[in-house]
């Protein structure tokens, strides 16, 4: 099957490719979420978990 995709189009699935794994490197605890409409990422969701430890420190 021949590639029908533009060498714009191209440009467009690299600069995702590179927003997505940017956000993948950054996010520590939680989900990102691509939407797509007629085979177009429309758009790229975070949503990251903040944890604390919430263990109370004693002194004695």
């Amino acid at each position: 099957m021949p590639n029908t995709r533009s060498p714009t189009a191209d440009l467009v699935i690299t600069d995702l490719a590179h927003k997505i794994a940017g956000m993948l490197q950054e996010i520590k605890f939680g989900s990102i979420e691509i939407i797509v409409h007629e085979n177009k990422v429309v758009q790229i969701e975070r949503r990251e978990k903040l944890r604390f430890d919430n263990k109370a420190t004693t002194s004695k």
